[in-house]
């Protein structure tokens, strides 16, 4: 039998590509029966494969010296994974690698294991230097092949951020994003928490309940979990709630609050003293939240179920409040290694980024089928009047003096800066707070007196944060 972990990424690919299912969910329940250190070589395998799929459909295509459509969906995730582990991996013997792609795709009843064995073996034999030297970045278009990202993305970065951040921003959302956990200051401090974890850890200076966990560790089955203690939270997501900077007694509003991570951080920070309103439209959302709060012991969250976009009943006004409405996501590609493939293709053209057409078979173009949901850009697009809507909203809640963040977890000026300088040209009673000279070590790139933490230079998710104070009345 092949290896555990490769039978598993083995499981996830097939689910991902062919089934529509979130890596992280096909991952979850195709782990259960791993030990941690094959549960972390599965993760590392799927999602790089997931992540590298348009450079190694383009490699499997000189390979294979044919069109991607006419392998068999076993044969092309066997040799979606054999490849990854060839090119992007070490440690294992490259004989070992090939021999458990060729079993995968035998246990898959597929009668194209053999098509596997050669093609792998060729690999094995060019190496990485080999078989990549052909692709470059010096134009979005190739960057995109060689850092696998869809090309309308690579072209927005490269505009929006510069070539050299682009480039840099892709490579990195290709490397295992950390892990770093929220302790929870209701219940626990961060030196008894990291004691208790027994793995090794690092603190961030800016961030005192943050724990960076820099070995393999399954949080759930820690007592420190199952206990309330902490709350596996990117330490761009712990930034917001800082920047809103919450006070004990205060009434505070989050919208689109689900899954709560940043509710009980609101929660923690003041104390318990309080009122957190935490909005969620998903009924099934909001329940999962007030679980999460129960567990944290933030008894001060009170869980609605309305949809933010609109105006709240009565007159009733908050200290502070949150907007932190749905967006594109493109600031977490390191932990969602299927989302940049979902709706994140061009459809506008079928032409390769880096020459042929899908009918030539080998020579550049990478499928994208499997888990399309329609166009990016479009859907950005309909994100944006969202957000409009949801700002709105919760700027009408805000009392005279009273202060809002808005943040996203994604990197499109469109849905970040744009709009914000959009809202305050037609609002005059709202002032800008200059967050760059407050946090000086995540500065917009081109936009000041925003903050946009970046996973190349920050190590951790790409979060854009605004903050505004609405004039005394």
């Amino acid at each position: 039998m092949p290896a555990k972990a490769r039978v598993c990424a083995y499981t996830v690919l097939r689910r991902v590509f062919e089934q529509g299912a979130y890596a992280e969910k096909a991952l979850h329940s195709a782990s259960n029966d791993l030990d941690s250190r094959d549960r972390a070589l599965a993760m590392r395998l799927a999602y790089g494969a997931i992540q590298r799929k348009l450079t190694l459909d383009h490699t499997i295509g000189q390979l294979t010296e044919r069109p991607l459509q006419r392998l068999d969906a076993p044969v092309l995730a066997a040799l979606r994974l054999g490849l990854y582990e060839l090119l992007y991996l070490s440690g294992a013997p490259d004989r070992a690698v090939v021999a458990d792609a060729v079993e995968l795709a035998k246990l898959a009843r597929s009668p194209g294991y053999g098509l596997v064995n050669a093609a792998l073996r060729r690999a094995a034999r060019e190496g990485a230097d080999g078989l990549l030297a052909g692709l470059g970045e010096e134009t979005p278009e190739r960057a995109a092949v060689m850092h696998s990202h869809p090309v309308w993305l690579a072209r927005m970065w490269w505009e929006q951020l510069g070539s050299e951040r682009a480039r840099s921003l892709m490579a990195a959302d290709n490397e295992p994003g950390e892990l770093a956990l929220r302790v929870n200051s209701l219940r626990a401090d961060p030196r008894g928490v990291a004691n208790e974890l027994g793995v090794p850890t690092r603190t961030d200076p800016e961030l005192p309940e943050a724990l960076v966990v820099e070995s393999a560790l399954d949080l759930h089955r820690t007592r420190a979990w199952r206990e309330g203690a902490v709350v596996a939270q990117s330490r761009a997501a712990m930034l917001v709630a800082r920047v809103l900077d919450p006070q004990p007694g205060e009434r505070v509003l989050d919208l689109c609050a689900a899954p709560g991570g940043k509710s009980t951080h609101i929660a923690a920070l003041m104390g318990g003293e309080g009122e957190v309103a935490a909005v969620e439209r998903n009924p099934a959302r909001a329940e999962r939240l007030r679980e999460t709060a129960r567990r944290l012991g933030a008894t001060n969250v009170t869980v609605e179920v309305a949809d933010a976009a609109l105006p709240r009943a009565g007159d009733e006004t908050f200290d502070r409040v949150l907007v932190d409405p749905p967006c594109s996501g493109l600031g977490t590609l390191q932990a969602r290694p299927d989302l940049r493939w979902r709706g994140l293709a061009d459809r506008r053209s079928r032409r390769s980024p880096i020459g042929g057409d899908p009918a030539d078979g080998p020579g550049g173009w990478a499928s994208h089928s499997g888990i399309e949901r329609g166009s990016a850009p479009e859907r950005i697009r309909e994100l944006v009047a969202l957000q409009k809507e949801i700002l709105t909203a919760g700027a009408r809640s805000l009392r005279p003096g009273g202060t809002l963040v808005y943040s996203t977890c994604t990197i499109s000026a469109a849905e970040n800066e744009q709009l914000l300088e959009q809202f305050l040209s037609k609002n005059s009673d709202f002032i800008l707070d200059d967050l760059a000279r407050e946090w000086t070590s995540h500065p917009h790139p081109r936009a000041q007196r925003f903050l946009l933490t970046l996973p190349d230079r920050d190590r951790t998710a790409g979060f854009f944060i605004a903050r505004i104070r609405r004039k005394p009345g």
